[in-house]
């Protein structure tokens, strides 16, 4: 098994807590971050742009991923100028489609050839993947995010396509192909062996990190302890 330092895939903290944000950057272990919505939601984030300011006063020289909101084209250019103007290291997120399925391929060529660094979401599909390629222009650094994740949450195995598309996208240098939506730690690896690029984790996986290589007659005697630990806890008594 390799160890997390000899993967070539890069690690991302996916997230919407600016301490833990914060917290990861001075461990030096992620190589960027993302956030959407739904994250933003439950972090209970009020101010887009003052978590937005306070992310980048601490994040200034790795890369950082931000959403638009709107669901209608002209809405989502203004949202991505504004929050390209946040910082250097900004990355606007544009989801593929619309809420109405309508493709973003339009909007996503029109930004990317003014240079802003884009990276594409909530793509599943290889045909998806083929349109942002095609829409991204070659001198702005970009990343196309492919749910893998949720891929697997409907019985389907994501590592086909995303090797797939790891081999379908080595003829776009300038773009990054992103796992994103990791379900457990393995995909880490997963990634690494598909060829992409990034991987995106959670807070909770990245808790993960210092198992991985475990010896498992350990792992299995530790939670042996927890068991007992917990049973002592809640005091439970057996009786005939």
């Amino acid at each position: 098994m390799k160890s997390i330092k000899a993967l070539k895939v890069k690690i991302f903290a996916d997230g919407a807590k600016v301490e833990e944000m914060k917290e990861e950057y001075r461990k030096g272990i992620v190589k960027g971050f993302t956030t959407n919505p739904t994250l933003m939601r439950k972090a209970g984030v009020a101010d887009y742009g003052a978590f937005a300011r306070e992310v980048l006063r601490e994040i200034r020289d790795l890369p950082v991923s931000f959403e638009v909101f709107s669901d209608e084209f002209a809405s989502m250019e203004r949202e991505a100028r504004i929050i390209a103007s946040w910082g250097g290291n900004v990355n606007v997120k544009i989801p593929i489609t619309t809420t109405s399925g309508e493709s973003s391929a339009p909007l996503i060529r029109k930004l990317s050839v003014e240079g802003i660094s884009l990276n594409v979401t909530a793509i599943l599909t290889m045909d998806q993947i083929r349109t942002a390629a095609e829409s991204l222009a070659p001198e702005a650094r970009s990343i196309v995010s492919v749910f893998a994740g949720r891929i697997a949450d409907t019985g389907r195995d994501p590592v086909p396509m995303m090797k797939e598309a790891a081999e379908y996208l080595k003829g776009f240098p300038h773009i990054e192909l992103l796992w994103a939506s990791p379900r457990e730690l393995l995909n880490i690896f997963h990634a690494d062996e598909c060829g992409c690029h990034i991987i995106t984790v959670t807070a909770d996986l990245l808790k993960k990190l210092s198992m991985v290589g475990m010896d498992l007659e350990e792992l299995s005697l530790e939670t042996v302890k927890m068991f007992y630990r917990d049973g002592q806890s809640l005091g439970y008594r057996i009786e005939a």
